[in-house]
């Protein structure tokens, strides 16, 4: 099955809504307008159920199939943006400051918007299909939200699936694996407290931030030195705080960053590696350093059984050339990861096109690959609730 006529024939219409939602880009649990953009699509499609304030601002709409009854399949999208200006100068470009869609989350709402119109045109299937459109995956964990308010048991969902855009994959292609496939996550806090003093004088201070760059450069060693090199680790250090003035010494400073990592043991490795890392150079300068390791996104982890239905779905609509079945993982958080803690399920990737990466303030969602996932989605939902 290539792409369907009707989703062809759709692809201008879910192209305009997908150019509005950019538009309107909103951040994490705040997406009241998406949402309500959402629902009221659902409900001029026919939907048997549109369920709103799931997770707080999650909608889910149900469509029941004409074939008999079964069980439910759940399909996920993720509405929420970034902060971040926008400088495509694209004709439909965000309309507020420091909020864009630099993740393809408008593209795939819109797409599992075009699956829901065609399901509920022919329902041709038994069972229901359960269309998740989920608020703040950017941080906020709004799939787990929507696990804790219950979702899965309230509509019967049995197995659940997502997609993700990804630029450097040709439009048209997929990508997917088994077992793990996008990291956890952490974020850490550290704090070098040391003493301040006029900067013409730094014998008589212990300046937090000699300290604090030397533990920037030590925390590199925990991948290149303190875990196996067959494991997948990420230490980064994104931010750098302290000081108010060119010539005084600051008390303290603070760094943040993120962990990445695709097996838990790992994570505590690396986490042991950073405390002692850390106490070790704060105390051989007389410094003193608090440390807050805070673990979130567990690991996108695709189950095999639905990862093998997924990946053959996959190379029915594009061809099994163009589908990889075993892409590298991506070292990226995805909160699809409590979907698949709570059900079985698979993530898969789709092809982006030459554009700009992820997160990337000159990116955008590449609507050329709008008909090949919703074909997509209609084709898993149709085989896997086969009569």
């Amino acid at each position: 099955m290539p792409i369907l006529n009707r989703v062809a024939e759709m692809h201008d219409e879910i192209t305009g809504w997908r150019r509005h939602l950019h538009t309107i880009p909103e951040i994490l649990y705040d997406v009241h307008q998406t949402a309500a953009f959402v629902a009221e699509r659902l409900t001029e499609f026919g939907c048997d159920e549109v369920v709103t304030g799931i997770g707080r601002t999650g909608v889910v709409g149900i469509i029941k199939g004409n074939l008999g009854d079964g069980p439910a399949v759940g399909l996920r999208a993720d509405m929420d943006a970034l902060p971040l200006n926008e400088i495509t100068g694209k004709e439909w470009a965000s309309k507020t400051p420091n909020q864009m869609h630099a993740c393809g989350h408008d593209g795939h709402t819109a797409m599992l918007l075009g699956a829901a119109k065609y399901l509920a045109e022919t329902r041709n299937f038994k069972g229901s299909v359960a269309v998740i459109f989920q608020p703040a995956e950017e941080g906020g964990a709004g799939g787990d939200a929507m696990v804790k308010d219950g979702m899965m048991d309230h509509f019967g969902i049995r197995t659940v699936f997502g997609m993700h855009n990804m630029p450097g994959l040709p439009v048209g292609q997929f990508a997917i694996r088994p077992g793990p496939a996008m990291a956890a996550t952490a974020e850490f806090w550290i704090v070098v407290k040391g003493k301040g003093g006029h900067a013409a004088m730094p014998h008589g201070t212990i300046d937090p931030i000699v300290v604090g760059s030397q533990i920037v450069t030590a925390l590199q060693t925990i991948a290149s030195r303190s875990i196996d090199p067959i494991d997948s680790v990420v230490v980064s250090v994104t931010k750098f705080h302290g000081g108010d003035a060119f010539n005084i010494i600051p008390e303290q400073v603070e760094l943040n960053g993120t962990i990445r990592i695709l097996r838990t043991e790992v994570g505590e490795a690396a986490a042991k590696r950073m405390n002692e890392i850390c106490e070790g150079i704060a105390a051989a300068h007389g410094a003193t350093v608090d440390v807050k390791i805070d673990f979130n996104y567990p690991v996108t982890f695709n189950h095999a059984e639905e990862t093998d239905f997924a990946a053959g779905v996959a190379k029915s609509v594009a061809g099994e050339p163009n589908v990889d079945t075993n892409v590298l993982p991506v070292m990226g958080g995805e909160d699809f990861s409590y979907m698949l803690e709570a059900r079985p399920g698979a993530f898969i990737f789709m092809g982006n096109g030459d554009t700009a990466n992820l997160h990337n303030p000159a990116y955008d969602f590449n609507d050329e690959a709008i008909p090949h996932g919703v074909s997509y989605w209609v084709k898993l939902a149709e085989t896997a609730l086969a009569a």
